[in-house]
């Protein structure tokens, strides 16, 4: 951030008058640009009278294909990134053509579509924009480049680049972080320079230069960025951040709201409103085996460093303000994971403003029953829990700081409470064995009581602690992902580190070992959506108390149900357990009972699937009944 006497300099002499950003597509449509957002109330914030103008372009090519043609499209990576590459590089149409056929298989709103005739569509209302725009008044452009977003935002450059050949460029975003920046600027001279990490401190640095009179060329750079001539290298780049989030504005989405409004009215839509609480990640439990800091499957951190959180009263106020500012109810939070510490006085003061939210975050296994009580009263509907596995041996390979059972209480718990999660298994993680797969099928037989797991593929991530300690994962050689040998002509595929990596390792051996998990979790989600059809929908397994009694339900997909009654101690343990326990927590409850006897109550109830066990803690499965049943 510049101090008082620069911003002074600055405005006194405002070479760069305007500015503006660019999220091209493929993010969610229906929801506002948060980077472009979070960016331009920050720079606003230092040079008012800065005219920073954001093209959330991604909604204009939703309206021109269709609300569904996008959906579908952009939900996959490979889909994504294809319709632009065949625009960047025609002569290569028929192998995209076919990359994009293969990555589709299995979308029923792509099913016949005509390649050519989407890339057609796409690429005209592109050019229709990037034609009415006057880029050579800009003293600036920038770009978010996100998942999905690195063919279209390297064709919007290159084309505008084309129009306006002294425009200078920067970009950021987690696509083109770290590895990939220094190849990306030497294959693509159109790009100026990169932002590694947040961009607010090296774009504020960027722009105070350029208005003081300087250039691109005699900008100095620093931490945060990488220039073509000068920078860090990949191995010891460094981030320029902000040390904390307190005087970091609401997000602008003026621009998007603007577009919305114009749209007719068969094509309008309320939009989720995205926000922040914080950056970066929370867990950053050490692996034993790597000394490396939190999932070994991950590589989000590339943007962070360290882990920052805004105020209770900051987080609190900020969603209740865009509320009101925009009329919407609807909000994301994109954070990495809710705070674990703030969490809960945040959604009170949240609940506080007697709004009828919806909510959606990212959440850790490990949030408690009490603090979901507190999310579900303030509004939140749906969320994605860092689940991963169900295997207690599986959790501790990926680094998850978390057990199977501790991910059956919390889907338990979410269960109970309504609120809906769309949570990944990860299948084919290098150096799986059978142990982890009979972990996970002796899981799923509790699990499937509750809402279910979607199957997800191991990928490997540039920067990962995967990626960066193969051999303790069993691979033996990292590259880039072939697909984009396909996209990019071989100049560009040799010359960067892309995000997405391939490796040689037991790739086969994982594919035949996890197909009976695969299964199990077609069969689980078939039966659960079954047994939740209208009129008879409720939980599967379900308890009614009768003070000295206990009624337990079992509803089945393709039988009568079950019924089941404990009494007297066996009501207690089975209530005592609600929330995961220890044995010896069991004993020290129930003193007057013999080990023999109580080992022998749990195993009956693990035998009949109404409890679960795993490194000596159990769980009760069932969910208080609702409406009677």
């Amino acid at each position: 951030m510049a101090d008082q006497t620069s911003q002074e300099k600055y405005r006194e002499t405002p070479f760069l008058n305007q500015m503006a950003l660019i999220s091209a597509p493929w993010p969610v449509f229906s929801r506002p640009s948060i980077q472009l957002g979070a960016l331009k109330a920050y720079l606003k914030s230092e040079f008012p009278d800065l005219r920073v103008l954001c093209h959330h372009f991604y909604l204009q090519a939703a309206v021109s294909i269709g609300y569904p043609v996008y959906q579908a499209i952009a939900e996959r990576t490979w889909t994504a990134e294809c319709v632009y590459a065949a625009m960047l590089y025609p002569d290569r149409m028929d192998q995209i053509a076919g990359l994009f056929t293969k990555a589709a298989k299995g979308q029923k709103t792509l099913r016949g579509m005509d390649f050519g005739h989407i890339v057609r569509q796409v690429k005209n209302v592109s050019d229709i924009f990037i034609g009415k725009v006057d880029w050579a008044a800009m003293g600036l452009l920038g770009f978010s480049v996100c998942l999905c977003q690195l063919t279209s935002s390297l064709y919007f450059i290159r084309e505008i680049k084309k129009k306006a050949p002294d425009l200078p460029i920067i970009a950021g975003g987690s696509i083109i972080g770290g590895h990939s920046a220094k190849g990306l600027l030497e294959v693509f001279p159109e790009i100026g320079m990169i932002v590694i990490g947040e961009g607010e401190p090296p774009l504020i640095r960027l722009v105070g230069h350029l208005r003081a009179g300087g250039g691109v060329s005699d900008f100095p750079g620093g931490a945060g960025i990488v220039s073509r001539n000068e920078g860090p290298s990949p191995e010891n780049f460094s981030f320029s951040q902000l040390f904390d989030l307190t005087n970091l504005p609401a997000p602008d989405f003026s621009e998007y709201f603007a577009m919305l409004k114009n749209l007719p009215p068969e094509q309008t839509f309320f939009p989720t409103l995205p926000l922040e609480i914080s950056r970066g990640c929370w867990w950053r439990g050490m692996d034993s085996r790597t000394g490396e800091k939190g999932c070994a499957f991950c590589n989000l951190n590339l943007q962070w460093e360290g882990y920052r959180c805004k105020s209770v009263a900051q987080a609190a106020g900020e969603a209740n303000q865009m509320a009101e500012q925009y009329q919407l109810l609807s909000m994301a939070f994109m954070d990495n994971s809710l705070p674990p510490q703030k969490s809960r006085a945040i959604f009170k003061n949240l609940a506080d403003f007697n709004k009828d939210f919806q909510f959606f975050s990212e959440i850790r296994a490990s949030t408690d029953k009490e603090t979901l009580e507190v999310l579900s009263r303030a509004g939140m509907a749906d969320v994605q829990v860092g689940i991963e596995a169900l295997s207690s041996n599986l959790l501790k390979k990926l680094n998850k700081g978390t057990s199977a059972i501790e991910n059956l209480e919390i889907m338990k718990n979410l269960e109970v409470l309504g609120i809906k999660h769309n949570s990944n298994l990860i299948l084919h993680f290098p150096g799986s064995d059978e142990t982890d797969v009979e972990e996970t099928m002796r899981a799923i037989q509790a699990a499937r009581l509750f809402y279910p797991l979607r199957i997800v593929h191991f990928w490997l991530g540039i920067q990962s602690p995967v990626w960066k300690n193969p051999g303790e994962f069993g691979i033996k050689a990292v590259f880039n992902h072939p697909n984009y040998k396909i996209l990019f002509p071989d100049r560009v595929y040799r010359g960067v580190r892309f995000m997405i990596q391939d490796y040689r390792g037991d790739k086969q051996y994982q594919r035949k070992l996890w197909q009976p998990v695969k299964r199990a979790v077609r069969q689980w989600r078939k039966d659960y959506f079954y047994l939740h059809q209208p009129p008879n929908a409720g939980p599967i397994l379900s308890f009614q108390d009768g003070d000295d009694f206990l009624i337990i339900r079992k509803r089945r997909a393709s039988d009568n149900p079950e019924n089941h009654r404990l009494t007297g101690t066996s009501r207690k343990i089975y209530l005592f357990c609600m929330h995961r326990r220890q044995f010896e927590a069991i004993l020290g409850q129930f003193p007057d009972f013999s080990t023999e006897k109580i080992s022998s109550f749990l195993q009956l109830m693990i035998d009949k699937n109404l409890m679960f066990a795993d490194n000596d803690e159990y769980l009760s499965l069932a969910v208080p009944s609702r409406n009677g049943q």
